[in-house]
């Protein structure tokens, strides 16, 4: 491993750090521009200058957002981290490899890194950890969750001395911006989805977006950074909103309610009445006084809760270049201070190690429309469905008659095994014709 000190004292003042870029798209290109304009100030605030020695692209001469010096460009991603002289690496190119092969490459080489990859981090993160422990080095990684908004950094410094019991966010911009547009004009979900992507909010391939992927591993860094314990992508639950219609919109309307795409990580009690991480993420009604009802467009919001600070809301843009790269340059100043004072900051700790619940033991409530037949008994076969499987109903409504008939059914809460069978004993019913719409039901009854 190659190493070198932290500053080196001459009669000009401490040494320049140099930096290494891996990747210069939309993110990328935006840090080189900060680094650039804000060079003066960065030095300033670190207590030395800082240098961009290399930025590792795929291909030359693709277009940028931003002027990258020629001369800086490579397409050697691997002989960059390796360098001498790069004392921090910025890695914006998402993905698990190369990003994993090449952080752990710098990490073993001696210099910190800073990255924006929720994706590696909910895989492996603790391989990713394990190294920078080894090596006695930074790895920080604010930018991974909620763009701009300063969310990690609270959970693992400022909350430090306090118990966080539950994190519920909207992490993803391009969920919020199709749910709110359905929500405020209407729209179905194919054409919201089709604004959004004109519009830049969604990808021509919009799945690890709609389908919950990207949220997934976001909730996994939240709920490992919240509850000291180490959470993968794979222990998130995850239901995407590619099945939300416009009657489920409209009916959380009636109720009061708006749709969201939700990240929730909280502790609950085991069946033993261990304490448990719970982390799902999944579309649900919350009623419009709840402070995440009113997040709109491509927004992001976190809503944590602690016993001792109570409820704290954190609110901002959660995507974009220059949000993103705000995050990620404020790590490269904590770590740029930590290697001026020879020092490193504290880990990510993970001494709970807690267990994972399933998602059927975790409790929560169902909003159920079901198309039924018009005759009597009706009301009381489906109480009685619900009261097999334990289940005790908070509300029921009918809507229309005859062939139009639909009750439409929200519990008080159960755990989601039991409201998963009770909707399945629906399906089998005879007076049933279908189960149209199941969605969860968050917030106080």
């Amino acid at each position: 491993m190659t190493t070198q000190p932290a500053t080196s004292a001459s009669a000009t003042g401490p040494r320049t750090l140099g930096v290494a870029l891996l990747g210069c798209g939309v993110v990328g290109s935006q840090v080189v521009r900060l680094l650039r304009e804000q060079a003066d100030d960065l030095a300033a605030r670190i207590g030395a200058p800082v240098e961009l020695r290399g930025v590792a692209v795929r291909r030359l001469e693709a277009p940028r957002e931003a002027a990258v010096p020629a001369d800086l460009l490579t397409t050697d991603a691997a002989a960059l981290v390796a360098r001498d002289d790069v004392d921090i690496v910025v890695e914006v190119i998402g993905g698990i490899e190369p990003a994993r092969t090449l952080i752990l490459s710098a990490l073993e080489n001696g210099a910190s890194v800073v990255t924006a990859n929720k994706a590696l981090l909910a895989e492996d993160g603790t391989t990713l950890f394990e190294a920078a422990e080894k090596a006695g080095r930074d790895l920080y990684y604010e930018a991974a969750v909620a763009g701009a908004i300063p969310i990690l950094r609270p959970l693992r410094d400022s909350l430090a001395g306090d118990r966080v019991t539950k994190v519920i966010g909207i992490v993803n911009g391009t969920t919020n911006y199709i749910l709110d547009k359905m929500d405020t004009f209407g729209a179905g979900f194919t054409e919201a989805l089709a604004e959004a992507q004109e519009l830049g909010y969604a990808e021509a391939d919009p799945t690890a977006d709609v389908e919950a992927f990207d949220a997934a591993a976001k909730a996994a860094i939240l709920a490992s950074l919240a509850f000291h314990t180490r959470v993968t992508g794979s222990d998130v639950y995850r239901e995407g909103i590619s099945d939300v219609t416009a009657a489920d919109v409209a009916s959380a309307k009636e109720m009061g309610c708006v749709v969201k795409l939700l990240a929730i990580v909280e502790l609950k009690d085991d069946a033993d009445g261990q304490s448990a991480v719970s982390a799902r993420v999944h579309p649900a009604m919350i009623p419009r006084t709840h402070p995440l009802a009113s997040v709109r467009d491509a927004y992001n919001a976190v809503f944590v809760e602690s016993d001792a600070a109570g409820q704290l809301m954190f609110y901002g843009p959660g995507a974009g270049g220059a949000p993103t790269a705000s995050a990620v340059l404020g790590d490269l100043v904590t770590v740029a201070r930590h290697l001026v004072a020879d020092t490193k900051g504290a880990a990510a700790s993970a001494y709970a190690a807690r267990a994972v619940l399933p998602m059927g033991e975790t409790v929560t409530r169902y909003h159920v429309a079901i198309d039924v037949e018009d005759r009597a008994g009706v009301l009381s076969a489906i109480a009685q469905a619900f009261a097999e499987q334990g289940v005790s109903i908070q509300t029921l409504r009918q809507e229309g008659r005859g062939e139009d008939a639909q009750l439409v059914v929200v519990s008080h809460t159960a755990t989601d095994a039991q409201l998963s069978a009770t909707v399945d004993r629906l399906r089998t019913m005879e007076i049933v014709r279908d189960v149209t719409s199941v969605m969860r039901v968050e917030g106080e009854e």
